[in-house]
């Protein structure tokens, strides 16, 4: 009516027989009848962090959509998601068996901040100058580092002349 709200309050009843009161579960089926419920449980939730794992490969790392018109372009590219996806999973199996468990997510984002830095000068003698210098692991990244069995690097530089 023209005047302004001073706050807002709410609250939520659920109808009788809706969702909210009857969430209802998920039916896991298989045709393979040999399996008892862990396995199956297990094969589920690998097929759920597969599926994690290559979402965030397409977002993350661009590997969709395939723009290819060729088709053996088309299948390299789909060949590098499979690559990925390999050395993703032997870090996290190496990580499990060190006591780590973090998900993709985790260590995608504490390795993102791992990086080289180059810096170029311009020289008086018109040459360029390009200092290379990786940057040293924190404690989490070094925590990766030796679950993959390798030894973190420590900062260091590399000098290039052109």
């Amino acid at each position: 009516e023209g005047k302004k709200a001073a706050g807002i309050e709410w609250t939520c009843e659920p109808a009788d027989g809706s969702m909210m009161q009857h969430p209802g579960a998920d039916c896991l089926r298989s045709n393979l009848l040999n399996w008892d419920a862990e396995t199956m449980w297990r094969t589920y939730t690998s097929l759920t962090d597969v599926e994690t794992v290559f979402r965030s490969l397409k977002s993350e790392l661009g590997l969709r959509p395939i723009y290819h018109h060729q088709e053996q372009r088309a299948d390299g590219h789909l060949f590098i998601s499979v690559i990925a996806y390999q050395a993703i999973q032997v870090l996290r199996r190496k990580m499990k068996e060190t006591g780590e468990h973090a998900n993709w997510s985790t260590v995608r984002d504490i390795l993102r901040h791992l990086s080289r830095i180059t810096t170029t000068f311009e020289r008086k003698d018109g040459k360029t100058l390009h200092v290379r210098t990786t940057v040293t692991p924190n404690e989490d990244q070094a925590t990766i580092y030796r679950a993959m069995g390798m030894e973190p690097l420590r900062r260091n530089s590399r000098k290039t002349v052109f």
